[in-house]
């Protein structure tokens, strides 16, 4: 029988997969190289060919091709040096684009939010102040519409007849007002202002040097700066003109000029 016969010199398959069908593990590098089948098959049978060294020789070609194509596919799957760095640029340029758009978005919202909180505080004031503007024209209309009742009071006690509980219930209104922010003002010798006194008559003095309220016949009300009414008043005005002449010296004496 020929030698070819003999050693099945046939086609060798080779299984190249790295995963064992069989047992489910990864094979080691140089299992690939193994023919499929049995282990000895496909390879020639020791006998005297073997041993003029033929046989060894014959299975380093086969193994070095082995190497070679696992390590291209090796190569194939790693990134080359070249594309690597483009990548990781694409990637940092991606971040930072993403980093920007997050802190514009983040600007938009601390604006609009800081905008929102203004609005609310201007919302506040505008909205305390129109309470106050209400209560004070509250507080203004009925303090204004008992003041002939405090004029009355005030007769009363001037002439004595503001006694007993009656002079009770006086004095706690006028307090009660007094809480609500009424003010009395006018007093005698006062310098006269037109702003806050009203001058119902008007005589020459010689002990003043200006307008001086002499009497205060009705007295003056307001709340804070808003005047309700002004004092009513006699004012006595300085006996000399703004020369300083005398007003009765500018008059002619009896008899003179005749």
């Amino acid at each position: 029988m020929p030698a070819s016969e003999e050693t099945g010199s046939g086609p060798v398959v080779h299984d190249h997969r790295r995963i064992d069908p069989v047992t489910g593990q990864v094979r080691g590098r140089h299992a690939a190289s193994k023919p499929a089948g049995t282990r000895g098959a496909g390879r020639p049978a020791a006998g005297p060919e073997a041993d003029s060294g033929s046989g060894p020789g014959e299975d380093q070609p086969e193994d070095k091709h082995e190497d070679n194509h696992e390590e291209r596919d090796a190569a194939e799957t790693q990134e080359s040096p070249e594309e690597a760095p483009e990548m990781v640029t694409g990637q940092v340029i991606k971040d930072r684009k993403q980093a920007v758009g997050a802190e514009a978005q983040l600007a938009e919202r601390t604006a609009d939010l800081q905008r929102l909180q203004a609005e609310y505080a201007n919302y506040r004031k505008r909205v305390d102040r129109d309470r106050a503007a209400v209560r004070e024209q509250a507080v203004v209309g009925t303090l204004t519409g008992l003041l002939p009742v405090l004029d009355a009071i005030d007769k009363a006690r001037e002439h004595g007849e503001l006694s007993g509980g009656f002079e009770k219930v006086a004095d706690s209104l006028q307090s009660a007002l007094s809480k609500l922010g009424l003010v009395t003002y006018g007093e005698k010798g006062d310098p006269f202002d037109p702003n806050i006194h009203e001058a119902l008559t008007g005589f020459p003095s010689p002990d003043v040097t200006e307008d001086t309220c002499f009497e205060i016949l009705f007295p003056g009300y307001k709340v804070g700066d808003r005047i309700l009414r002004p004092a009513k008043v006699a004012v006595a005005k300085p006996a000399t003109g703004p020369d300083g002449i005398s007003d009765e010296a500018e008059r002619p004496a009896d008899g003179e000029g005749n």
